[in-house]
C-alpha cells in the first residue's frame, strides 16, 4: 500500500521568518530608505530637506508594497504576496530610520552666522 503523502517531512511553514528572502526585503528597504533620504537631504527645497527620513521611509514602503502586489499578480516566480515579507520591509525601514535618527542626533549643528556676516534683505 502506498503512502498518500509521498513527502515524509512536509514543510509546515512555506514562508519561514528566517529565510534569505526576508533578509533581502530588510536590506532592500533599508537601502532604499537611506538612499532616498540622502537625496532628499541634498535638495534645495526646504520641505524635502526637513523631511528626508520620512520621504525615504515612504519611498521604501511603496517599493515594498509594489513588489508584493507584483508577487500576487504573478509577475515574478514567487508564492504570492506575503505578510511576512511586508513585515521584513517594515523592519528595514525602521532600522534605517533609527540609523538616521542617531546620525542626526550626533551630527554637529551648522554654525550660526555672525551678526556682521548675516544676510540682510533690507
Amino acid at each position: 500500500m502506498e503512502d498518500p503523502n509521498p513527502n515524509p517531512n512536509p514543510d509546515p511553514d512555506p514562508d519561514p521568518w528566517f529565510a534569505p528572502d526576508k533578509l533581502e526585503h530588510v536590506v532592500a528597504c533599508l537601502l532604499i530608505t537611506l538612499a532616498v533620504a540622502f537625496l532628499a537631504g541634498r535638495s534645495r527645497l526646504p520641505l524635502l530637506h526637513r523631511h528626508n527620513a520620512g520621504i525615504g521611509s515612504i519611498a521604501a514602503l511603496i517599493a515594498g508594497a509594489a513588489k508584493e502586489a507584483c508577487d500576487e499578480l504573478g509577475l515574478w516566480a514567487s508564492s504570492g504576496a506575503s505578510a511576512r515579507d511586508a513585515a521584513a520591509d517594515l523592519l528595514g525601514v525602521l532600522l534605517a530610520s533609527l540609523f538616521l535618527a542617531v546620525l542626526r542626533r550626533f551630527r554637529p549643528s551648522p554654525l550660526p552666522l555672525a551678526p556682521d556676516r548675516a544676510l540682510s534683505l533690507v
